[in-house]
């Protein structure tokens, strides 16, 4: 088994794909603006109309309603993230920090509330 997407049911998927295409620095690929895909390095954050996927099954999701699931994703070097992204607004939940098991991590949250967090290994680092 394979885990391939991670999606975001949205009713602005023009304000989630400017701010994942800024934080993520990919160039997304649009559907018809009613779905958008972000390919990373392990699998697809795909983000898709609210009313678009009502159609689909019918409700079975709410947008903006998530306080359950993390967006993780490994970067290179938090705090050259946390100072790039210090120019959008973002509602940052935890700056950066450096975990008694060796990630340096920060939070922050998308323009709909869900969680997001940037992680890399620092334990070999001096």
């Amino acid at each position: 088994m394979k885990l391939t997407h991670s999606c975001i049911v949205t009713e602005n998927i023009t304000q989630l794909r400017l701010f994942y295409q800024n934080v993520l620095q990919i160039e997304p690929k649009i559907y018809e603006e009613r779905y958008v895909e972000f390919l990373t390095e392990c699998g697809i954050l795909s983000l898709f109309s609210a009313s678009a996927h009502e159609r689909l099954v019918p409700g079975s999701v709410y947008p903006a309603a998530n306080k359950s699931v993390i967006l993780e994703f490994q970067v290179d070097d938090v705090d050259r993230e946390y100072a790039r992204l210090q120019q959008m607004e973002i509602e940052w939940v935890r700056k950066p920090t450096t975990e008694s098991w060796g990630n340096r991590t920060v939070y922050f949250r998308d323009p709909e509330g869900n969680l997001v967090e940037f992680f890399c290994d620092v334990s070999n680092r001096e």
